[in-house]
Order: structure tokens, then C-alpha cells, then sequence
């Protein structure tokens, strides 16, 4: 929950903005710029290369940290449209993370002046000099989410999750932390300067990709003194274009994702590059995905990219959601936290989060306990699993028909929130977020 209290705010109203978009690029100021602050009362806080986080930090819930040596404001945020605007390309050929906007939000940040004012500019590829120290030690960390569109509003949903997760990630890293609420409020203007390429239909949308670099230029593995923030976007089709595919997954446990003390509950890109291998090792076998096993039980942690759901019958013959427990080898995704909170509170079923092993998977296959399966994540909102393959033998996963099956329910509970055709908490229009009118949960 972002709590106000912790989070920056500005005395400055929100000036009139000029979206003129003549013969040269327009540049207009959002707001009056602030003057940096400085503060080390928060949880979290840099100092001499020293980044401390506490288990609230943590927490999946945990408010938004401030940056001591000063935050970037929305008030002081600049935006110059580009002179060149592309042609959009037909929505229904999209493929996914290949087509960009034209414009790009980037911030810059050095250990001795903190942020600089947070600016909106035409789509550029960056400069980055060859020691910069993310090509070399991967310091750096991103996230992901969509934009929305149902007629001419547009919606982010639960936006604040990813700005509290990649502040941890940031953290994890060394690399600075942000105001929250101000970031978001930034993203939300960039969605706002880009609404034309958010497609207006139902399974499309605009995919937002927030990051942050090093830009240190330093062949020494030490905590960067220079970093850079900046979101890109794309918009994207449906994850199954031609109707749900229930994929088959392979479980090699001589591969694993994450372990104790590591990444894995960070969204980091050191934790993505080494998965690739497996990947195509399990395309060539005939497998759509990786199904990611961890410890001497062979634990199920995650799937591909992806959280993993088992709908099952407890042993008590109760109807039970689990999903593994968070923690350093289980990524805290959005899409999982939405998908636990809707099965209890909306459909008022049971979920736990439980370890599951691949001898409890087997077992409940062959009791006739096991009745679905599906990741969860925010490219497909949720994929069915129809196969296991594990030690040279393959499991089938039961697929129930779409109008009895729980991931599909979801599917289409969650989507119907994305798009603001269900009034929802989670659900949050820009311009309210740009306004700072916006509740967060």
C-alpha cells in the first residue's frame, strides 16, 4: 500500500498542458520544478555506496522509499514530441516486443545531485559508453505492464505493485530508489502522450517496459555512483492468437531458476538470459516451456516466466487453488497476487501457497486429485498446462472445458478489470493517477 506519508509531495499545481504538435518538437513543463530534498529517516536509504533494505522492504506491500538525495517530480516532468511520428501498423499482426512508440520517458540519476528532471522524448536508442558496468555485471532491473484502452479511457492495473517491485529490485542491485507515486504519475503521462497507440480492443493493449541502468563507467564490480530510469512501449496483440493453447512443459531438474540468497525474487535480467538454453532444449523435445524445479524434493517453483497455479481436490476432498510460497527463488507477481486475492475474496474459494513437490504433482495425477493447471502472468494473464514431462515419463494435466474451467474464469474476470468494464480497485484511469486522485491498494 503507498502511503501517503512517505511519499514526495509538491505544493505546485498541475499546469494546463500545451499537446501542440507543430513544425518543431514541443517542449512544455508539466509543472513548476521542485528543488531536490534530501532525507535518511526512510527504511531505505543510499549512503557512500551503502544500499540498506529492511524485510519491509521487502514485503510485496511495503510503500514507496524515497531517494535521500533527492527524487524526480512529476511537477518538473518536460515532454518534446517528436517531429517524425511512425504509421501505426495494422493491431492484428502485432508480434510481441517488436513494434515501439514514438516517444520514451527517461530520468538520470548520479550519486552527488540524485535525480534530474524527468523528461518525455522522442524514441531514441541510448549511449552508453563500453565499460558502462549493466553490459558488463548486469546491474540492472525492469518491469513490465500494460496500458488499456475501453473507448477513450485508458487504464494501468495495479501499477503500484510493479513501482514497489522494482524499487526492491533496485535496491537488490544498489542502484538508487525512487518516489513511487511520482514515477507513476510520469508513466501515466507517457501512456497519456502515446493513447493512439494503445489499441481499442479487447486483448490488445500497450505494453510498458520500465528499466533501470547503470550507466557507471567502471570495469570494477562496485555500486554504481550514475544510473538512468526510462520506460519504452509496445503495443501487443493476444498471447494465444488463435483461441487458448494448453502448453506442455518440461521439468529437468538438472536446471534451475533461482536458489536461497540469489535473484529469483527480484525482476532482474540476469535472472531471464540463462533460462534461454533450457528454453530451446525444451522446444526441441517438443515442449512449449521450462517447468522450474528447485532442491532434492523437486520442488515446483515456477513455469517458464511465469507463477504456476495447480487447482486441485485436498486430501481432506476439499477443492483447493495452491501456488508455491514467495520467497528468494519465487518471483512476487502481480498477476499471482490478483489471482489469490479473486479466487478468495470474488469466488470465495480456497488458495493456499504451499510447497508442491513433483512426487505431491505425480501422486495427485494418479489419484485423480490433480483438476487443472495454468501459469499466471501479465503477457498471457493466465496459460493452461496440459502435460508434465518428468524423467523420461510424460503426466497429463487435465483441461476442463472453458465454461468449467477456473483458469478461464479468471481469465475472464481479470481482463474484464484490465479494461474497466468492471469498476474495480485494481483498476486505475490515468488521467486520476496523473491527477493524483488515485487510491492505492
Amino acid at each position: 500500500m503507498l502511503k501517503s506519508s512517505l511519499l514526495a509531495s509538491s505544493s505546485s499545481s498541475l499546469m494546463k498542458l500545451n499537446r501542440s504538435n507543430g513544425g518543431s518538437p514541443s517542449m512544455m513543463m508539466v509543472g513548476s520544478a521542485l528543488s531536490s530534498t534530501s532525507s535518511s529517516s526512510g527504511h531505505h536509504y543510499r549512503f557512500y555506496h551503502q544500499t540498506v533494505a529492511t524485510e519491509e522492504l521487502k514485503d510485496d506491500h511495503t510503500s514507496i522509499r524515497k531517494c535521500p538525495y533527492g527524487d524526480f517530480y512529476h511537477t518538473a516532468l518536460t515532454i518534446e514530441h517528436t517531429k517524425t511520428p511512425l504509421v501505426k501498423p495494422p493491431w492484428e499482426g502485432l508480434v510481441f516486443g517488436k513494434q515501439f512508440t514514438d516517444h520514451m520517458l527517461e530520468v538520470d540519476w548520479n550519486a552527488e545531485k540524485g535525480w534530474t528532471a524527468p523528461r518525455i522524448v522522442p524514441y531514441h536508442d541510448l549511449v552508453l559508453p563500453p565499460s558502462c558496468s549493466a553490459l558488463h555485471y548486469a546491474i540492472q532491473c525492469f518491469e513490465g505492464l500494460k496500458a488499456y484502452k475501453n473507448g477513450e479511457n485508458v487504464y494501468l492495473f495495479r501499477p503500484e505493485m510493479n513501482a514497489n517491485r522494482m524499487n526492491r529490485s533496485c535496491a537488490r542491485l544498489g542502484l538508487p530508489n525512487f518516489a513511487g507515486e511520482e514515477f507513476l504519475k510520469c508513466l501515466a503521462e507517457l501512456v497519456k502522450v502515446e493513447k493512439d497507440w494503445v489499441p481499442d480492443k479487447r486483448g490488445y493493449s500497450l505494453y510498458l517496459r520500465p528499466t533501470v541502468i547503470s550507466t557507471e563507467r567502471t570495469m570494477g564490480v562496485l555500486p554504481p555512483n550514475n544510473a538512468k530510469l526510462f520506460v519504452i512501449c509496445s503495443p501487443v496483440g493476444p498471447y494465444f492468437k488463435s483461441g487458448f493453447a494448453p502448453v506442455k512443459l518440461l521439468a529437468d531438474p538438472k536446471y534451475v531458476r533461482a536458489f536461497p540468497g540469489g535473484t529469483g525474487n527480484a525482476k532482474v535480467g540476469s535472472n531471464y538470459g540463462p533460462t534461454i538454453m533450457p528454453q530451446l532444449e525444451a522446444i526441441e523435445k517438443g515442449y512449449s516451456q521450462v517447468l522450474w524445479l528447485f532442491g532434492s524434493d523437486h520442488q515446483i517453483t515456477e513455469v517458464g516466466t511465469m507463477n504456476i497455479f495447480f487447482y486441485r481436490i485436498g486430501k481432506d476432498g476439499e477443492k483447493e487453488l495452491i501456488t508455491p510460497p514467495l520467497g528468494d527463488v519465487i518471483l512476487p507477481g502481480v498477476t499471482r497476487d490478483s489471482v489469490l486475492h479473486l479466487v478468495r475474496n470474488d469466488f470465495k474459494l480456497k488458495a493456499s501457497e504451499v510447497t508442491y513437490t513433483m512426487s505431491d504433482f505425480i501422486d495427485d495425477v494418479k489419484n485423480g486429485r490433480l483438476l487443472e493447471s495454468f501459469g499466471a502472468g501479465t503477457a498471457c494473464v493466465v496459460a493452461p498446462i496440459s502435460a508434465i514431462r518428468y524423467e523420461d515419463t510424460e503426466y497429463p494435466v487435465p483441461v476442463p472445458p472453458k465454461e468449467e474451467s477456473l483458469a478461464m474464469k479468471l481469465w475472464d474476470r481479470i481482463l474484464s478489470i484490465q479494461y474497466g468494464e468492471t469498476p474495480h480497485p485494481f483498476c486505475h484511469n490515468i488521467e486520476n493517477i496523473i491527477a493524483g486522485t488515485e487510491t492505492w491498494n
